[in-house]
């Protein structure tokens, strides 16, 4: 992951800081790119650096905030957070894509289509659902990645501590 914050910051976004070793990147805009021009920078500067293929989702602190605010899941009885996850989605989705997943049932695992996330709340953890990225991505066909809730936390306050 020091590799990982070396090449953001080679590209000239400052104080690249990576949170645990699933690509979690906490970094400021380089300020000569728009925010809708940073991921694809990235994703063909990790493919030329690490010859991986994949996507890179960017959420800005107010996204995360938001993110945060809206969980619809809180009020969820016996709520349990570290059976939480969100999936990122590359865009918004269409309605078209969102008719293709709204009703989908796994009971006891739910999940919610809020603005460009999908909260995946599992009861039961997440070792059995059906309901992870690759469902998602192939059903609606949208490049996702997903974190969990504690990691979506720590990396807000991470960022909240050094950009605001």
């Amino acid at each position: 992951m020091t590799d990982l914050a070396a090449f953001y910051k080679k590209l000239g976004f400052k104080d690249a800081e990576t949170y645990i070793q699933s690509g979690n990147v906490i970094f400021s805009d380089n300020e000569d790119l728009r925010v809708p021009d940073i991921a694809p920078e990235i994703e063909i500067g990790i493919q030329r650096r690490f010859r991986y293929n994949i996507p890179v989702l960017i959420r800005t602190i107010r996204e995360m905030k938001r993110i945060i605010s809206v969980n619809p899941f809180l009020a969820e009885k016996d709520f349990d957070p570290s059976k939480l996850a969100v999936m990122f989605l590359s865009e918004m989705p269409t309605d078209d894509q969102i008719q293709k997943v709204i009703n989908v049932n796994y009971p006891p695992d739910k999940f919610k289509i809020i603005g460009k996330e999908i909260f995946i709340y599992c009861p039961n953890g997440f070792g059995k659902t059906k309901l992870y990225t690759n469902f998602f991505e192939k059903k609606m066909n949208v490049k996702a990645t997903g974190r969990s809730w504690k990691t979506i936390k720590a990396i807000l306050e991470i960022a909240e501590k050094r950009y605001q």
